[in-house]
Order: C-alpha cells, then structure tokens, then sequence
C-alpha cells in the first residue's frame, strides 16, 4: 500500500448503491487490481447491513475478519522474529501486541478511509460507524482474509507490511509495552496531569471490550479500546502520545 498516493473520496456515498462504485475506485487506488468483487464486497460488509437486507443475501465480513486476524499475526510475527533476532520471545510479544491492536489498525484504516466504503446498516451509519475504531479494525482484517485468498502469501505479506512496518519502527525499544509510563513521564516534564477514564464498555461478561480515554488538563487527548481497562488505558496513551508529538 502506497500511503503516499492515498486514496480519498471525493464525495463520501450517501447510500450503499453508491458506496458499490467507491468501492471499485478504492481497490483500484490500493493497487488491488481485478478484485473478485463478492469477495471484497463481503469483506466490507458489516453484520449490520446483512441483518437489515436480508433478501440481498450477502454474508457479512466475520469469517473473513478471523481468518485476516490470522494472517496479520502471522506476518508481524514472521517480521519480528526475522528482523530482531537479538529480541527474546517476551519482548517480541510486547512489539506485536504494540503493533497489532484494535488502535492501531483503526488508525490505518482511517488513513485509507476504508470507512467510507464499508457496507453499514442504517442504524451503524446514523450512530458514527464509519469511524467508529472496532468496526474500522475488524474491516482491515476482512480485507486482508480476502487479500489472501485472491491474492496469495506474498502479496498479503506485502499489503501488511507496507502499512505496519512504520508503526514497528516508531517503537522505543523496551518501552513497547508501557505507554502509560511513557505519557506519565512526558507529562511530569510539561507539569500536566493525567486521568483516565473508561468511557464505554461493551460485549457480554465473557468477552468485554473497553473504550479508555486519557484526559490532560481536563481535555481528552488519547482514546484507546482492550479487553481488559489497562489494555484500553495503554492503547489510549500511545494515542495521546502520537498526537502530542504532531502538534509539536
């Protein structure tokens, strides 16, 4: 993937009939040449719209998502183990928890806008999933399960390391795991405080996923979801972290 010719929608779709033709325009900007479009399309359809249209008979992007999630920690584990043979498996596993998060691949997903040519119900589309950062990582793994069919190993391969291979090489090294640590400490120099906060938790008991915000001088700067509230407050200081050295 070519972050630098990016692809943008010049108009965002108003219905899902539209988003079929931004579809086509998008897979073209990423290179995906001559993508079966039942395999793309149900890589961007979100249970939502299945459930609502129910005559039109399409499977939602699901099984593509957990075959994706298998693919992505495959390869970021490949890379890690091949690039920083010094690294022991705990460290290692630090980097790709890092790198492979619900946070993270939100963000790439964004930088693509790969929201705006998902396949949403009404409900979803009128409450903000477009953006919303669980509905956005789980599309990016649907798209790289059906890359991997189409495509194969390499190409795949290539797809994901494009677009993680950056966030791998931002990382400190030993400070992977501990952003909290890391906002802490860069925050005591600028004498700012920090809260945190979890601002919305959802799923059944057996399978929580919590939205964390990370709130300096009273101002949220940072929101991050995980399984677990520690897992949410890390991925919400990487954010705030990122977004404090951009406005530097």
């Amino acid at each position: 993937m070519n972050k630098n010719n990016r692809y943008y929608l010049k108009k965002k779709p108003k219905n899902n009939r539209e988003t079929d033709k931004a579809v086509e325009l998008f897979i073209n900007e990423l290179g995906l040449h001559d993508f079966r479009m039942d395999l793309i399309r149900t890589a961007l359809t979100h249970p939502s719209f299945t459930f609502e249209n129910p005559s039109y008979m399409l499977e939602h992007n699901q099984r593509l998502e957990f075959l994706g999630d298998a693919v992505l920690d495959f390869i970021v584990g490949e890379y890690l183990y091949l690039t920083y043979p010094q690294k022991p498996e705990g460290e290692l596993t630090k980097m790709r928890a890092a790198v492979v998060n619900e946070s993270t691949l939100a963000r790439q997903a964004k930088e693509i806008e790969l929201g705006q040519v998902l396949y949403l119900g009404k409900g979803e589309q009128h409450s903000g999933g477009r953006n919303r950062p669980s509905i956005l990582g789980d599309a990016l793994e649907a798209v790289i399960g059906a890359i991997y069919l189409q495509y194969g190993f390499e190409e795949v391969r290539k797809f994901i390391l494009d677009m993680l291979v950056p966030e791998i090489k931002k990382l400190d090294e030993g400070n992977y795991g501990d952003f909290k640590t890391m906002l802490q400490e860069r925050a005591q120099k600028e004498d700012s405080d920090i809260n945190y906060k979890i601002l919305n938790e959802t799923g059944p008991d057996h399978d929580k996923v919590f939205t964390a915000g990370v709130y300096i001088k009273g101002e949220v700067k940072g929101k991050g979801t995980g399984k677990t509230k520690k897992e949410a407050e890390q991925y919400a200081a990487r954010v705030a972290l990122q977004n404090w050295e951009e406005t530097k």
